[in-house]
């Protein structure tokens, strides 16, 4: 019996990989797993190779793992084209499609020999179940029932779910070549079985969702009345899902003809009192910048998701990275503050987009949602959200008294002035992008200048004293620490575990809250740090060149940083902490001298 079980698939375009990934990972979640999958892609617009990676477990799990237990290659050039991605250890099962040719002892695989390497004729066998080699997938997916034990009648119903509106004539072929993989199976039994665990009882059916649809559904929530944006991989499934579901809740969407337009009109609508989103990608990210400015001196709330993947300039479009930071927070002329926050998992991508829309509408300025790849596309199983535990804040309005000569951007004490929104009886202001006084007229004084960059820059204090915007695991005073974000901090949580197993004292640190910087936060659980590591998927390691501008670092923080589409595995980074734990018990203790005369 295994309770943790890694499954990567690689194939051509239209070999049905990740239709047949969905499949297991729907079966996962109506079986009660814990389930992750991710999708990865070639560049190509159309054709190239494409993959699948899943992980079921019977506990919870944060990422979608490391080495594979099972490899499935329906043909090795695809295979290998992924690279680190999938990769293959002397634990691995391989399943191959027998008609490359390649021998169980003569794999592709320089310096690996996997624990099992088994030949199959899944083509052959989907065209004689169902009269085409397209239904290679479904093949697959028999075998893994047989060998693995993946429930049956799950991968059934996600079989029958994918493929109902082609009718009952598919998807009876397609049983059939199901069952024809699970006979195989059956009949080439594993010299050694690695039969899936059964989740515990009184597990309940999970959701099943990816980060794109969370943020989504958490903007409706929110209440998002307008959406404005520009398709660009991989955030275009926020507005796929909002242009199906914001009219339901008096909501509206445009697609813009480009990435400055689709915030241009989220600003407009912003200023006319509505909440608004839009969410873009690297790219677009920087064609968005001067608006991002205006949002900030006409201090009007919106918020912008930016899903990173490789870059820069178009860079690798379907791969995940985190290398937009340094454009998030620094990417304005001028001094323009803005928040900067980020999800860790599919599930937390809920209440960091609601608390991004309560930032912004209590503060009056944009904010920036820094999701990534990693947990915008892939599928999650998640339990039912209670969305009683969640508040929804509003701008602040001009009472009567206040639209008495109002002074739109009067400067008060917190920073933070009411605001009005057209049709509002005396509430008239002119919001620009010219600096302005308090009532709202252009001004070239340096003095009133001065005056309102305080302000703007004033009234986001407050935000770094929110610790609930952080995560902290392990023993607080462990001397060796790690700081992650984003979709890495599911890694490193895993790493955090494997290194209290080995009895190593490390703790965890998870900004969600990435700007303003935290100084105070970061001060404490640094405090009895001596070494320690910053993991992020950038080349430069943005995070931990960010807070060494604004935190004293110790001396032994060190950077982990990858460029996108070279994962960073909860075991590289618990040697990294071993050798650190080990380097300090190895320092020289103080030798007195003889006393020579």
């Amino acid at each position: 019996m295994t309770n943790d079980l890694v499954i990567g698939m690689a194939g051509s375009g239209g070999d049905g990989i990740v239709a047949a990934g969905e499949s297991l990972i729907t079966a996962a979640a109506l079986g009660g797993y814990h389930a992750i999958m991710t999708k990865s892609f070639g560049s190509q617009i159309r054709g190239g190779e494409s993959s699948c990676r899943l992980r079921i477990a019977t506990r919870p799990i944060y990422s979608t793992g490391g080495t594979l237990d099972v490899a499935v290659a329906l043909n090795w050039e695809d295979f290998l084209k992924f690279g680190a991605e999938l990769p293959v250890g002397g634990h691995t099962v391989v399943i191959y499609e027998s008609k490359t040719g390649v021998q169980p002892d003569r794999l592709p695989l320089p310096g690996v020999r996997p624990a099992a390497s088994l030949p199959v004729p899944i083509g052959d066998m989907a065209k004689s179940m169902t009269g085409t080699d397209r239904a290679k997938n479904t093949v697959v997916l028999g075998l893994l029932a047989g060998w693995f034990g993946i429930t049956r009648e799950g991968i059934l119903a996600g079989i029958r779910k994918r493929l109902e509106k082609k009718g009952a004539e598919v998807v009876e072929a397609n049983q059939r070549a199901f069952d024809a993989g699970v006979e195989y199976a059956e009949q080439h039994p594993l010299a050694s079985a690695r039969t899936m665990a059964l989740p515990a009882e009184g597990k309940q059916v999970k959701l099943l969702v990816d980060g794109n649809e969370m943020c989504a559904a958490a903007a409706i929530f929110a209440g998002c009345e307008f959406f404005g944006g520009y398709p660009i991989t991989p955030s275009s499934e926020i507005m796929h899902y909002l242009s199906r579901e914001i009219w339901k809740y008096g909501g509206s969407m445009l697609q813009a003809e480009d990435e400055i337009a689709g915030i241009g009109a989220v600003v407009g609508a912003s200023f006319a009192g509505k909440k608004a989103l839009t969410a873009t990608s690297g790219p677009g990210l920087s064609l968005k910048t001067e608006i991002l400015g205006l949002a900030t001196i006409a201090e009007l709330p919106l918020v912008c998701v930016d899903v990173q993947r490789g870059g820069p300039s178009t860079g690798i479009p379907t791969k995940s990275e985190q290398s937009d930071l340094f454009a998030a927070v620094f990417s304005a002329h001028g001094d323009a503050p803005r928040p900067v926050l980020a999800p860790m998992s599919v599930a937390d991508t809920f209440p960091v987009t609601v608390e991004a829309f309560n930032i912004a509408e209590y503060y009056q300025t944009p904010v920036i949602i820094l999701s990534d790849q990693d947990i915008a596309q892939r599928k999650e199983t998640v339990d039912p959200i209670d969305t009683k535990r969640f508040r929804v804040i509003e701008r602040r309005r001009p009472n009567e008294t206040e639209l008495v000569e109002y002074d739109r951007f009067r400067l008060t004490e917190s920073g933070i002035s009411p605001i009005s929104h057209p049709g509002m009886k005396n509430g008239n202001y002119l919001a620009s992008g010219i600096e302005h006084n308090e009532h709202g007229a252009p001004t070239a004084s340096g003095e009133m200048h001065s005056r309102m960059n305080e302000k703007r820059l004033r009234k986001l204090a407050p935000l770094k004293r929110r610790r609930d915007l952080f995560l902290v695991q392990g023993d607080p005073d462990a001397p060796v620490a790690l700081i992650a974000w984003g979709s890495v901090a599911g890694v490193a949580m895993e790493a955090l575990e494997l290194a209290h197993e080995q009895g190593l004292k490390v703790k965890l640190l998870v900004p969600k809250l990435l700007y303003p910087v935290a100084e105070a936060v970061y001060q404490d659980f640094l405090a009895s740090v001596k070494r320690g590591l910053v993991v992020e998927q950038s080349h430069q390691g943005q995070l931990y060149r960010t807070l060494r501008m604004f935190v004293d670092l110790p001396g032994g923080m060190e950077s982990l940083a990858k460029s996108g589409s070279n994962p960073i595995l909860a075991s590289e980074i618990v040697d990294r902490l071993r050798a650190m734990a080990l380097g300090m018990q190895r320092k020289r203790a103080y030798e007195p001298q003889p006393d020579l005369g």
